[in-house]
């Protein structure tokens, strides 16, 4: 994919180096934006050989809306780093996703929608944010002048979370544009780890988008990505230069049965044509 090749050109030649928490020093570069075309293909790396698995794993996690990964650990190991014993995540994506908490009481003047919130056994009223934009997408379908147009804006971020949490959301917040028929989602990264993350980033968003045009009746259109402090691990170099050198390959195709948006799970979805180069390690810094 070249779009990715070119950021990790220019963190390679423009980045400065920075010190940061995992004590592992990165060259850092500020508010990198790119977009691919994900109308025909699939944006899965092909210079070297993805975890597509682990990704759609991660990506059915997410959509569950759990603040756990007491199940998500059966298939993969990529959030164990950040849980507790008993697999509890002080930030989940999902949880903010399908449950981001809402105030018991508003101040006065606030409005507080209430199609979307759902009280919990606790007490909590919480907001399902993806139902929201599935339930807007079919709206504009209907009422292309609905007020909500611009609004299809989904935050995994949240101020009191964030300040004590071990690990943030890093890709925090994701929007969705309808132009024409076609459905596109920008993705706002405040830190991105361009060897390991931003590959499972563009894979993960692209294939949300894809399964939310299917569910609306859109045509998936374009993928816009900004990294704020987008950056490699001092240990990452040598790999990813090596990287640089192999030839990207064919982009493969995604297949989405036909089955409702909340039915489809990790045997729905069927990546097709991927002949990637072979895989590549890089250690996580945590």
């Amino acid at each position: 994919m070249k779009e990715y090749l070119d950021l990790v050109r220019y963190v390679l030649q423009n980045g400065q180096r920075k010190a940061n928490r995992t004590g592992m020093t990165t060259l850092s570069c500020f508010a990198y934006f790119y977009k691919v075309d994900i109308s025909k293909k699939y944006p899965l790396l092909t210079t070297k050989e993805m975890y597509f698995h682990s990704m759609l794993h991660e990506l059915f996690w997410y959509l569950s809306g759990q603040e756990h990964i007491k199940n998500l650990r059966e298939k993969t190991k990529i959030w164990d780093a950040w849980a507790d014993p008993q697999g509890r995540l002080e930030t989940a994506y999902g949880r903010f996703w399908r449950r981001f908490p809402l105030p018991a009481k508003g101040l006065d003047g606030e409005k507080w929608g209430t199609r979307w919130v759902t009280n919990g056994e606790d007490g909590v009223q919480t907001f399902d944010q993806i139902q929201y934009i599935i339930d807007t997408l079919k709206e504009i379908k209907k009422n292309p002048h609905t007020r909500n147009l611009r609004r299809m804006v989904v935050s995994a971020w949240h101020p009191g979370n964030a300040a004590e949490s071990k690990l943030p959301p890093c890709h925090y917040t994701f929007c969705f544009s309808v132009l024409g028929n076609k459905l596109n989602c920008h993705l706002t990264q405040r830190s991105g780890d361009i060897a390991l993350g931003i590959p499972f980033n563009v894979a993960c968003y692209s294939l949300l988008t894809m399964m939310l045009a299917k569910e609306c009746g859109y045509e998936p259109g374009e993928f816009g990505h900004t990294i704020i402090d987008a950056h490699i691990y001092e240990n990452h170099i040598e790999g990813l230069k090596e990287q640089l050198k192999r030839e990207p390959k064919e982009l493969p195709t995604l297949e989405i049965a036909d089955k409702p948006f909340h039915k489809l799970t990790f045997e729905d979805i069927t990546l097709k044509g991927y002949n990637p180069h072979p895989k590549m390690k890089f250690g996580v810094a945590v």
